[in-house]
């Protein structure tokens, strides 16, 4: 069984099947791409794998537990826990703007340090310690992303590329076992796509595995194991960059490639 394993997933949507069984898989250290129109399911697909949206149908695993599958009863709790194994980036940044560079990348860590310390009704000292703590953990992935100097910025004073590398520090908080990006470079001009393309090529680690929904073909060949062409709510294609960019099967591959070239 592969680290990640999402089978069959479909979803429907204001009467429209969105999702119409997908199936993906991931390993530990692997970068899978997704690529495809805009109208494909893409970003239903990330929502779905992140149980921001429930499936209708399917299944997902990670590390050969099931964390979801349709039909079975979740409460709010269980599905909060289930959701911590991903960490998902959007397009649009979703900073909260009354909150700091490093506000907004702890803010999780603290959240989840109140309720531990609360449930176990350890000392107000301990919890003190521990929210410090949290935002050590902060300043140190705000550096990581290259944002080390900026940690009392507000996003509003943030540029574009800023803003999407502090969504990033903020997805690694609580250190996720997948983490995944909701085509991260939408909202960006060429030069801050640019920095974020390499600030996610420098994530690729053997401790997690990523998922990156992409419109930028030479970074899905240059920084992926896997290639993952969705068309239709379907998988309509998938393999290697070699396979997926070298020699494409599916016509509507082909036509998708063509005219992302223009």
């Amino acid at each position: 069984m592969a680290f990640l394993e999402v089978k069959e997933l479909q979803k429907k949507l204001g009467g429209n099947m969105i999702l119409k069984g997908v199936d993906l898989t991931a390993e530990r250290g692997e970068a899978v791409c997704v690529i495809g129109s805009s109208g494909s399911g893409k970003t239903t697909l990330m929502r779905c794998l992140n149980l921001l949206e429930l499936p209708d149908c399917g299944s997902i695993s990670i590390g050969g537990r099931r964390i979801f599958a349709a039909g079975n009863k979740y409460g709010d709790a269980e599905l909060r826990r289930n959701r911590l194994n991903f960490g998902l980036v959007f397009q649009s940044f979703e900073l909260f703007p009354q909150y700091t560079a490093l506000q907004n990348v702890a803010l999780a860590l603290r959240l989840k340090t109140r309720e531990i310390y609360k449930a176990e009704r350890r000392p107000k000292s301990e919890l003190r310690r521990a929210l410090a703590e949290n935002d050590e953990r902060a300043a140190t992935l705000l550096a990581v992303v290259g944002l080390g100097d900026k940690l009392g910025a507000y996003p509003c004073t943030l540029s574009g590329g800023q803003c999407q590398r502090v969504a990033i520090a903020r997805a690694l908080a609580l250190e996720p076992a997948v983490l995944c990006f909701d085509e991260p470079t939408s909202a960006l001009d060429p030069e801050l796509t640019g920095e974020v393309l390499r600030v996610i090529r420098s994530l690729k680690t053997e401790d997690r595995a990523m998922v990156i929904v992409t419109h930028e073909m030479g970074f899905a060949r240059d920084v992926s194991d896997k290639v993952l062409f969705m068309s239709g709510g379907v998988m309509e294609e998938s393999g290697t960059p070699e396979e997926i960019f070298g020699s494409p099967q599916s016509g509507k591959l082909k036509a998708f490639l063509n005219n992302a070239e223009r």
